[in-house]
């Protein structure tokens, strides 16, 4: 069997047994198991349980980006408004989230499994970050709104939104009745946070001393 299908084969193994047990509970009986190998062939090919960990976060990191990459380029869809690309962007985490879950759970727990495996996760946060605030800004300058609003504002809506999306994701995955589709969650998430941004956008502040 070629060595790529082999660690494919493991790693698929891995992030289920990560999901389902965390980081320091999976065994690497049970995931060589899992994978139809042996043991020692898990250590040959990805040295050590930390490096498989770290092996499985790089995949599932790379695969969400990249789907959420793959719908919000302007290149993908010409003359798309911003606001249009930030909702294929969130029905692509959403779609993505949902068809991997373990993918996810394994993304989502790796904060709490100590700092090499967290600086991974900030990573992949930091790039759907600054995909985000780039179209955030674009909404604003779609709407007409001076350039000041952008610079102050639209990074931390940005980091707002994306740890939004997260927890959404946690939820919806977690549901085992009237289950949200991927669609219906974005919509969600559309609705909390559009809505409000459009009133920024018009110069309608909330203010403590209304």
């Amino acid at each position: 069997m070629p060595r790529e299908v082999r660690e494919r084969q493991m790693l698929d193994a891995a992030v289920a047994g990560f999901a389902r047990h965390g980081y320091q509970a999976a065994s690497m009986d049970d995931i060589a198991e899992q994978a139809g190998v042996s043991k020692p062939l898990v250590y040959l090919y990805l040295k050590s349980k930390e490096d498989l960990f770290t092996a499985c976060i790089r995949r599932e990191r790379a695969a969400l980006v990249e789907a959420v990459r793959g719908v919000t380029g302007r290149d993908e869809v010409p003359g798309a408004r911003a606001e249009q690309q930030l909702w294929n962007g969130l029905c692509a985490f959403f779609a993505h989230t949902a068809a991997r879950p373990d993918g996810w759970s394994v993304l989502h727990r790796a904060d709490t499994q100590g700092e090499p495996f967290a600086r991974e996760v900030a990573a992949m946060r930091a790039e759907i970050t600054e995909l985000v605030t780039l179209l955030l800004a674009r909404a604003a300058v779609d709407a007409g709104c001076d350039e000041k609003f952008a610079e102050r504002e639209v990074s931390g809506l940005a980091h707002a939104m994306v740890g939004a999306a997260e927890s959404l994701a946690v939820w919806a995955n977690a549901r085992t009745e009237a289950v949200p589709s991927p669609k219906e969650t974005a919509a969600t998430l559309m609705n909390f946070c559009w809505t409000g941004l459009e009133q920024m956008i018009k110069g309608v502040r909330w203010s403590p001393h209304r």
